[in-house]
């Protein structure tokens, strides 16, 4: 892994589903915010390895929308290295608050996000029920209402 690089994805760049699809659940649920989005790889070496998409949500405000690692480079730190990215490119940008959404039966996620400096905000009702036309399920459940969590981010 010393080969690590941290890229933007050019605008006349294929999006790269493969990986956003790792962390969301339909192509239509990625393209309501992709296009909207700020698009990094991590590379290593020549093989893209992880993916992560920043949207402006206000002056003041960058929310991911989409963080995903391929399987065999999961549990080796390199969740913690795009987080600390997204949240240098909020500071550099002068945003405020860095904040993210997930399932309330992504109960992984959410300590992955807890240990990385986020803490629970805001619960959108029902937001996998609205926004799905299936019912998803995680961990054994019907995903339901989308967690907000929130850094704050240092002057």
């Amino acid at each position: 892994m010393e080969n690590l690089s941290f890229n933007p994805l050019h605008s006349d760049s294929e999006i790269p589903y493969h990986l956003l699809l790792l962390a969301d659940e339909t192509k239509e649920a990625i393209d309501q915010y992709i296009f909207k989005s700020d698009i990094y790889l991590l590379h290593d070496g020549q093989e893209d390895i992880a993916v992560m998409a920043l949207c402006k949500i206000s002056d003041t405000e960058l929310e991911i929308k989409n963080i995903a690692v391929i399987e065999s480079y999961r549990s080796k730190g390199i969740g913690s290295i795009l987080m600390n990215k997204a949240k240098e490119i909020a500071r550099e940008n002068h945003y405020k608050t860095l904040t993210v959404g997930t399932s309330d039966t992504g109960f992984q996620q959410i300590r992955f996000y807890e240990k990385n400096g986020f803490i629970k905000t805001r619960i959108r009702k029902d937001f996998f029920i609205e926004n799905y036309p299936s019912p998803i399920f995680e961990n054994g459940l019907q995903m339901r209402d989308m967690v907000l969590l929130t850094h704050y981010l240092a002057e």
